[in-house]
């Protein structure tokens, strides 16, 4: 085997959608994880050196993003272009702030929320990175930018979506009052809504907005608690009813209620991505696709 054969075989390995998941796998979390060690061990675990640490791992997981992943795989393309990213994020967030407030104003017809009073907006800012910009770049950099990414390119849009919403759940199971429910929820509204969203568009940016607004409009506005952990809003507020509407101590993102809405969305935009066309068949059936024609 000449030196150009065995070039072409190793780029053949490298290229393999699984074996380009894990290069791509590694090479963003591991900067990330050296620079978050970096500022817990030189900054301290103040709120505002979590928040610049926070800042930093965003930085250096789009520029891990940009420079490597984007370059890798048989279909390489880039989940962060520029072209038209302002107006997909301004969609994203729009729909995520929309989503939550129609769970809330189910949740307060029920009985099940109720305003108490005004809150305030000192936690605004560190909310903003906390529970906006942090889960939403790098929570959607790994699950639908590179997870989904590659299980469809091997496996098909069903494995993909199937797969990387059930992970997704499954990251936030350590999470406060955490149950089955609420990570089965999470499986279906957020990994059906989030993954529907990247393949309808195949970019990050509509995914992003949506989770970020989905995290601040409960948490930050509505002061109800985030993935189960205790936010303070612009309004004061209580849950109150049975587990099964208030999502217990893990909030209504973790209720029926929140859940029904969000899979119902989420299925909306599987369904549309599908009627443009957007569904991609396991490689192997593709290969066998393309030896016959």
């Amino acid at each position: 085997m000449d030196r150009t054969e065995r070039r072409s075989l190793a780029q053949s390995i490298v290229d393999f959608p699984l074996v380009a998941m894990v290069i791509a796998l590694a090479a963003v979390i591991i900067p990330a994880g050296l620079v978050a060690g970096f500022f817990e061990r030189a900054v301290g675990s103040s709120p505002m050196a979590e928040r610049v640490g926070q800042i930093a791992v965003v930085a250096v997981m789009i520029a891990s993003y940009k420079l490597v992943v984007r370059h890798l795989g048989e279909r390489q393309h880039d989940d962060l272009s520029g072209p038209g990213a302002v107006g997909q994020v301004a969609a994203g967030l729009a729909l995520g702030a929309a989503l939550f407030a129609l769970v809330v104003a189910v949740a307060a017809l029920t009985g099940t929320y109720r305003i108490i009073g005004a809150g305030d907006a000192r936690n605004l800012y560190p909310a903003l990175i906390a529970n906006g910009l942090f889960p939403a770049v790098a929570e959607e950099i790994i699950y639908r930018g590179i997870l989904f990414r590659w299980i469809e390119e091997f496996a098909g849009s069903w494995a993909a979506l199937i797969l990387s919403s059930v992970l997704f759940g499954l990251s936030h199971i350590e999470n406060p009052n955490a149950d089955m429910m609420s990570t089965v929820g999470l499986m279906l509204e957020a990994g059906l809504l989030l993954g529907g969203a990247y393949m309808l568009t195949r970019r990050l940016w509509v995914p992003m907005g949506i989770h970020a607004a989905w995290n601040l409009t409960q948490g930050e506005v509505f002061d109800i608690p985030v993935s189960g952990t205790d936010s303070h809003g612009l309004l004061e507020a209580k849950l109150q009813g049975p587990a099964l509407l208030t999502g217990g101590g893990f909030g209504l993102e973790g209720s029926v209620i929140g859940i029904t809405i969000g899979t119902a969305a989420g299925v909306a935009i599987v369904w549309l991505a599908i009627r443009r066309g957007a569904l991609m068949q396991p490689r192997w059936v593709r290969l066998a696709d393309q030896s016959s024609s």
